[in-house]
């Protein structure tokens, strides 16, 4: 009979169900087909450091499970509060500063801090799942229970298309929106010193531009940004021509008069859903699904709630 529960995807929703469940005591597996774990909270080491190319910050409201993660981040050195405050920019430059709840990043970039969630977990990585049935069944084998922590493109591949329906619902009914994170170096800050990022409108391009120096807090001059859905749909073949458009977009929002002296183009072809779901997860038949695409509004703190729920729904049972 079997007894361990498989986990499908090592981000911050599928290591938050693992945790949970390990906490109740079920033998539980991730598998995850990247190299490390973190799925879209990724960082790269580009120009000797690290850079965030995925989930630009989290958020945590007060008194909630995840802000005592949070919390606990924070005394380990692992996060930091980052800003509450950023600018609205558009084609035609700087234009306001809008506040709302404090941003939290982490020095040793996001990715860290779904690699802290690890610790003490059975993560296997670059294993590829092929497929995800009743029963529930792992590549053939028999579990008991199975996670899928996965954008719903990725995961409805896994399933038979019925359970797919079931578990996920119709897929029109939930799109998922592609962009491309582009970052640019300069030789020295080029923006004003007071930016920490800025939500830019009316711009066909790009839509948030974020100082990964500042977020990071080594001052290093590296902007990301992130393009639209449509910008992102024209490159998904060829992202790296992404990068001169961005660019001019990013050097007219900020009004940067120096080109970058480097770029580099990530892909993301299931960025974030159009139309997540309010309910905290999916589960039919003994396979479950969870991530950002539940517990609306989409970011890292739903994310890790949807997970974490997922966990203790399945260790209780």
């Amino acid at each position: 009979m079997a007894t361990s529960t498989v986990v499908v995807g090592a981000g911050i929703a599928g290591t938050a169900c693992a945790r949970a469940l390990a906490h109740a005591g079920v033998p539980v597996r991730v598998l995850d087909r990247g190299r490390r774990p973190g799925g879209r909270m990724a960082s790269r080491t580009l120009g000797g450091r690290v850079t965030d190319l995925g989930a630009s910050y989290l958020t945590a409201r007060d008194g909630t499970p995840f802000a005592a993660v949070v919390d606990d981040w924070v005394s380990r050195g692992l996060a930091r509060p980052w800003t509450d405050t950023f600018a609205v920019a558009g084609p035609d430059g700087l234009r306001d500063t809008t506040s709302g709840p404090v941003r939290y990043a982490a020095p040793g970039g996001l990715r860290s801090l779904v690699a802290d969630l690890c610790t003490g977990l059975d993560v296997v990585q670059e294993s590829v799942v092929q497929r995800v049935e009743p029963g529930p069944r792992v590549d053939g084998a028999d579990v008991a229970a199975a996670v899928l922590a996965l954008p719903d493109p990725q995961a409805r591949r896994l399933l038979p298309a019925d359970l797919a329906a079931r578990l996920l619902g119709e897929e029109a009914e939930h799109p998922w929106q592609p962009t491309l994170a582009v970052a640019l170096g300069w030789d020295e800050r080029r923006w004003p010193a007071d930016l920490h990022g800025a939500f830019v409108h009316d711009d066909v391009v790009v839509e948030w531009i974020a100082d990964d120096g500042d977020r990071r807090g080594d001052g290093a001059p590296v902007l990301v940004a992130h393009t639209t859905p449509g910008t992102a749909a024209a490159h998904l073949d060829d992202p790296d021509r992404a990068a001169p458009e961005v660019t001019t977009a990013v050097r007219r929002a900020l009004g940067i008069d120096t080109p970058p002296a480097w770029t580099h183009v990530h892909r993301w072809t299931s960025a974030k859903p159009s139309a997540p779901r309010e309910a905290p997860f999916g589960l039919t038949d003994g396979v479950g699904a969870c991530g950002d695409g539940w517990r609306a509004p989409s970011k890292v703190e739903s994310a890790w709630s949807s997970g974490h729920l997922l966990g203790i729904q399945l260790g209780g049972r």
